[in-house]
């Protein structure tokens, strides 16, 4: 676990404090186990810290130069097929065993292209002395964060938005339609972030650039290189057991203990069955409870730990311990996200028990259907008749519904019977979507609101004549997920509270391999009548049931109390700081929440939290609005 900092000035550094780099890298640095590490010559600055469990040799995990000295790399992440690409660059003398140095040797021999080479997470940049050149790059499925801005005369970049921030090179600013989008998506979607002119390099994407030209380029799309599988449902499934088993495998650290999160769900309880019957390996398991809370799961996550022998911790706090991290859990947002706390809450418990890497169950539910959606779009679609009248006949029936019931769910239906087209960008639009925008109005003053950025993304990703739209309908679902939701909702916050407890996170289940291979299977394998259920009856061998009678969500904290109670002057301290914005009607955002405060069924406590969550950034942050 790294991160990774960086600033190239086309004319040279003359005209930039070297001090800069110090201030960036102490906010990468989040406790005393990490190593720093820093690079400049007249053009370029280079900052890391790391406290990777992945190196094997004293020389690894820092800033390199090749044996000419003619390349640099600031490297954070890891390739997992690391011995088998040494064995292919027999013409480089290699110094140490480090991946960072695999990652180098691979640049010279392949170039900009050595990232199709690469199986793993990074974000990386290599810096070309000689011809003057940079080139950043991020992993397939951006599990590593990379930011950056570029102007005319310089790039500077980072793991961190933060960190970019405390260079003092650019401008603490809001960006007026990442505001609009993070109310409704509680979040901002890449290549934007909440920040003007900062932006995120996109999964599987790399930039090379140098004083005179830049490239921006895709290296690989999910989308174009899945498989079809053949053979019927029993050879999918040997085929997704090998290949979860090797992903799992790959990322399992040869020389220090790791656990998995244990919360009740499906994945993983896979993962720790992998683990415990495929490697016969005895594994740490961690799950969270609130001693004054009910929970559904708790029972079958202890069964579960039994089935498998695994060195089980369940971790009972009271509500007065998780309230007392919350503080701490806020400052630990880099980019704001109205999410993390339980992600907080579950990495800082794990690494105080002392242990370095865990592996999460991510990628399975948007992969294997394992949510709601993937049963209401093909459900709505398969209402054919729904889509012989206009649209214009449609939306009464909406807004009367919406007008009887009043609730989350009803206000969606409106939008939905709205569209003119039933394609799956058209409803998967609304599935993740916060505050509708009959509701933004009254929140924000700008006279017209910006497309939706979830349909944009989804519309360019699988809408009609794309090469996602060859995809079975919930495999197209599955790509939707990827690329909104779980990257910039999802990964953002764990990686962020991972990071800030030192906790080295691994995913499985969004293995290149396993990925494109799933991506293909038919609709009528994977149809779920109970979440996840290929996922469930591939891994009978194991020994694994399905919990189908319980949440599968895990431990829930109760915000809606808490913030109704001794929460309360805190979310109002937080929201009051958002009347500093001028794209904010600060009387919109009080009526919200009174209308919270009075139990209105369209205003629950999701719908108002991350507005929290932004107020507190923004003045952390000393943001201007």
């Amino acid at each position: 676990m790294s991160g990774i900092n960086g600033v190239y000035q086309f004319s040279g550094l003359d005209s930039i404090e070297k001090e800069i780099l110090s201030k960036m890298n102490q906010t990468l640095v989040q406790g005393s186990s990490n190593i720093a590490d820093t690079y400049q010559d007249n053009f370029v600055l280079f900052g890391q810290q790391s406290n990777s469990i992945s190196a094997v040799s004293q020389n690894a995990n820092q800033l390199l130069l090749c044996n000419n000295n003619r390349y640099v790399i600031n490297f954070s992440g890891e390739v997992y097929n690391g011995t088998s690409l040494k064995d292919k660059l027999t013409n480089y003398d290699f110094k140490t065993d480090s991946v960072e140095e695999i990652v180098l040797a691979s640049y010279i021999k392949w170039g900009k292209k050595c990232v199709n080479h690469f199986d793993g997470v990074f974000a990386f940049s290599i810096w070309d002395k000689v011809e003057k050149a940079m080139y950043i790059a991020r992993d397939r499925m951006g599990v590593k964060p990379l930011y950056y801005v570029l102007d005319h005369d310089k790039i500077i970049f980072s793991s961190s938005v933060k960190s970019i921030l405390n260079s003092g090179l650019i401008k603490r600013k809001l960006r007026k339609e990442s505001i609009i989008d993070y109310f409704r998506f509680q979040t901002v979607h890449a290549p934007y972030t909440i920040i003007e002119d900062v932006y995120s390099l996109m999964p599987a994407q790399y930039l090379y650039f140098t004083e005179e030209n830049q490239e921006l380029e895709t290296y690989w799309s999910a989308s174009k290189t899945f498989i079809y599988p053949d053979g019927e449902l029993t050879t999918v499934q040997d085929k997704v057991s090998d290949l979860l088993s090797q992903a799992v495998d790959k990322r399992r650290p040869k020389d220090t203990c790791f656990s998995t999160f244990l919360s009740g769900g499906i994945d993983s309880s896979i993962i720790a069955g992998i683990m415990s019957k495929k490697h016969n390996e005895k594994i740490d398991t961690f799950s969270v409870v609130i001693k004054e809370e009910e929970h559904p799961n708790r029972e079958f996550v202890k069964n579960i730990a039994e089935q498998f022998a695994t060195n089980h911790h369940e971790i009972e706090l009271s509500v007065e311990e998780f309230k007392d991290m919350i503080p701490f859990a806020l400052k630990s947002y880099d980019h704001p996200v109205g999410d993390g706390l339980k992600s907080f809450v579950l990495s800082k418990k794990t690494s105080e028990a002392g242990i370095s890497m865990t592996m999460s169950g991510i990628g399975s539910d948007e992969l294997f259907a394992g949510y709601p959606v993937f049963n209401q779009i093909p459900d709505i679609q398969s209402k054919k008749w729904l889509a012989s009248f206009p649209n214009y006949a449609r939306k009464y029936p909406g807004i009367l519904n919406h007008m009887l019931k009043g609730t989350v769910e009803s206000s969606k239906t409106k939008e939905i019977l709205k569209q003119e087209y039933f394609d799956s960008e058209y409803l998967y639009q609304f599935s993740r979507q916060l505050l509708m925008d009959d509701q933004l109005r009254k929140l924000i003053t700008i006279p017209k609101l910006p497309l939706n950025r979830v349909f944009e993304i989804t519309h360019d990703l699988i809408g009609y004549s794309t090469d996602g739209w060859a995809l079975p309908t919930l495999s197209r679902l599955t790509l939707a997920e990827f690329d909104t939701h779980m990257q910039n909702v999802v990964l953002r916050d764990m990686d962020q509270m991972s990071t800030a407890n030192n906790l080295d996170v691994r995913m499985p289940f969004l293995d290149q391999h396993l990925v494109e291979y799933t991506l293909g299977i038919k609709d009528k394998f994977k149809r779920p009548t109970f979440p996840n259920k290929l996922l469930v009856d591939t891994f009978k061998d194991i020994g694994f049931t399905s919990n189908k009678n319980s949440s599968e969500i895990g431990f829930e904290l109760p915000y809606e109390s808490w913030m109704k109670g001794e929460l309360k002057s805190f979310c109002e301290e937080n929201l009051n700081e958002l009347k500093n914005i001028k794209y904010i009607n600060s009387k919109g955002v009080n009526n919200l929440w009174k209308s919270f405060e009075k139990n209105d069924k369209r205003v629950d406590w999701s719908r108002i939290w991350h507005l929290v969550v932004l107020g507190h950034w923004v003045k952390e942050n000393n943001i201007e609005g």
